[in-house]
């Protein structure tokens, strides 16, 4: 008989050691196993607590970050709920910057745990360049106003060592046996955390990195506005490695949606709308490379994040 796990000391000792489910029924025949990472169990409902925590300790324990000193960020979403947790836990006032593309959930969620939160205005009511190069620049204000540590996460790469955490627990939970591990890209440390730890175990891995189809810059087209929050930010990104990866698939922003709402509908997996451009590219995948192998995803967040959205709404399903 299994014993549960002794009690957290700190709401921060439950990030990590999510379950890993196998998908059941959207899989086609002939296709390989496709299993998919419950990141969505993490505390604050995603994957990017891993990420949050790696930055701060970081750069608490170089002395960027001084014990109770304030910290900025801007944000797609997810980040900014779990850097507002983390800081919350560890005292560390908090300024986020953020938009109106965003869903109101995800806003509420980071004010709740104490962030102070600049919402910027879209012009299209869309994610595109010109939205996250304003974030950015709204941050930086906030920074030199306020002396705030900046966590600056497109540049910063302490997150990759908290991703190299996940891709351990992947190899782990698969016993070693992971033909292919495909990916979105938001500031790109879990492709390259998760990625290259399994190509140090096995090279011959095979990595897939997943953006917008509307915004699909990582393949050589042109910026666009899109509905994917949390990746696909208008600009190749300085933590993206070409050299890593094999292959970059895209996906539009209905056909991630759809596939989430399939998720739900067959697998009872709520998930939001990078979760669906995963598995969209996963199936896609494991059909590809056939009976025998195992392609691995995550589930970037939990759907909960989206019930004010077109995703989940009153609006789900409309353009």
């Amino acid at each position: 008989m299994s014993h549960p796990p002794p009690p957290c000391a700190s709401i921060l000792d439950a990030i990590g050691n999510t379950p890993l489910l196998e998908l059941r029924h959207l899989v086609p025949r002939n296709a390989g196993r496709v299993l998919i990472k419950l990141e969505s169990a993490n505390p604050s409902g995603s994957m990017k607590d891993r990420m949050a925590l790696a930055m701060i300790e970081a750069a608490e324990r170089d002395g960027r970050l001084p014990a109770g000193g304030p910290v900025v960020e801007y944000t797609g979403g997810s980040t900014g709920v779990s850097l507002a947790q983390v800081c919350r836990a560890k005292g560390h006032p908090l300024f986020l910057v953020t938009n109106d593309v965003v869903s109101p959930d995800k806003r509420g969620h980071m004010r709740a745990l104490g962030a102070t939160v600049t919402v910027l205005e879209s012009s299209s009511g869309k994610l595109e360049e010109s939205l996250t190069r304003r974030m950015i620049d709204a941050a930086a204000r906030i920074q030199a106003d306020t002396g705030a540590y900046w966590t600056d996460q497109l540049n910063n790469a302490d997150q990759i060592g908290g991703y190299e955490t996940l891709g351990e627990e992947l190899w782990t939970q698969t016993n070693e046996a992971i033909d292919a591990f495909v990916q979105c890209v938001g500031t790109g440390g879990s492709l390259r955390g998760v990625g290259g730890t399994l190509r140090e175990h096995d090279a011959t891995v095979r990595l897939t990195a997943i953006e917008p189809a509307e915004s699909a810059v990582l393949s050589g087209r042109p910026s666009g506005p899109h509905q994917i929050e949390g990746v696909g930010a208008g600009f190749v990104v300085p933590l993206w490695d070409p050299d890593l990866v094999d292959a970059v698939a895209t996906v539009s922003t209905d056909d991630a949606m759809a596939m989430c709402r399939r998720l739900a509908a067959e697998e009872a997996l709520f998930a939001g709308t990078s979760t669906g451009a995963n598995v969209t590219v996963a199936l896609a995948t494991a059909l590809r490379l056939g009976p025998g192998t195992t392609t691995v995803c995550l589930a970037c967040d939990t759907g909960m994040k989206y019930l004010g959205t077109r995703l989940y709404g009153p609006a789900a399903g409309a353009s």
